[in-house]
């Protein structure tokens, strides 16, 4: 759909309006576009003088909105933030910038890092840039290239890739098993329990196993992180992806003694519609072959 610009006042007009409406004051106004206050309150008249319309008036020390002012402050903010964001994108686009990747701490810490050094040795001209959040992060404002994200894979306004299933296990320490390696679903309400808060499926997945955690001894910890810890150091049984136990399992400091499979949920590879970065082909190619 093409503009016709034949019909649309002055840019340098619409700006000065959108900050004056912003901002609620010709002065601040001018400050943030690096301009006089008489050139913004000149540029305001002659959109209202243009458009017919009363746009701005004053009230007080400061500036109000009429309805039409407003519709069309929320109109222009709205688009020139499209912009930013396109330009932004354009500009992070250096094939000399580092990969910006999103994922879990626990994702990070248990399954990424310890085979980061394979991918470097075979790709050391990727370089990445890793966020872990537990928050989702926006691709495009936040500027991230890879999120690696766990649910359904139906997310709106991005690509997602099937990484791997979430086959998830229960797990404890040596010492709380004292020297059992498999427990009755008896065994484990009996139990004391570590899990992570504003984590539903954990329970969801726990009753699917046959147990009920309204009536189980559970300790919550503020994050995965430290639910892990608390898990290792035998304070309770613990519920996780089993591709983040791979290490604990390997050393001895947890043992599986239960599994819960659920081919509703996985992990995927995220990224914004369109092209994409050779080097971040690369990295994702190699993500999947590492599962």
């Amino acid at each position: 759909m093409s503009v016709d610009w034949r019909n649309l006042p002055s840019l340098t007009a619409l700006r000065a309006f959108e900050a004056a409406a912003r901002l609620q004051s010709f002065s601040r106004a001018a400050r943030d576009l690096n301009v006089t206050h008489a050139a913004v309150a000149q540029q305001v008249r002659s959109l209202e003088a243009d458009l017919g319309r009363e746009l701005l008036y004053r009230q007080g020390r400061g500036l109000a909105l009429t309805p039409e002012g407003a519709k069309l402050a929320q109109a222009l903010t709205d688009g020139f933030h499209s912009i930013e964001v396109a330009v932004n994108d354009l500009r992070g686009a250096d094939p000399n910038a580092p990969l910006r990747v999103t994922l879990t701490p626990a994702f990070a810490a248990q399954w990424l890092i310890p085979r980061l050094g394979a991918f470097w040795k075979a790709h050391p001209e990727v370089g990445l840039s890793l966020h872990p959040e537990h928050r989702v992060m926006d691709l495009r404002r936040d500027g991230i290239d890879l999120a690696i994200r766990f649910g359904d894979g139906k997310w709106p306004g991005v690509e997602a890739e099937f990484l791997t299933s979430a086959h998830y296990i229960i797990v404890a320490a040596p010492s709380l098993l004292q020297g059992r390696l498999r427990l009755t679903t008896a065994e484990m309400s009996a139990m004391p329990w570590v899990i992570e808060p504003d984590w539903p499926e954990a329970l969801v997945w726990l009753r699917s196993f046959g147990l009920q955690p309204d009536a189980m001894n559970i300790t919550y910890i503020p994050t995965e992180e430290l639910a892990l810890s608390a898990a290792r150091q035998g304070y309770g049984l613990h519920v996780e992806a089993a591709a983040l136990m791979e290490k604990d399992l390997a050393n001895g400091d947890l043992i599986a003694v239960g599994e819960i499979k659920d081919e509703t949920l996985a992990y995927y590879l995220v990224t914004k519609p369109g092209p994409k970065r050779a080097e971040l082909k690369t990295f994702m190619k190699w993500l999947k072959a590492a599962i």
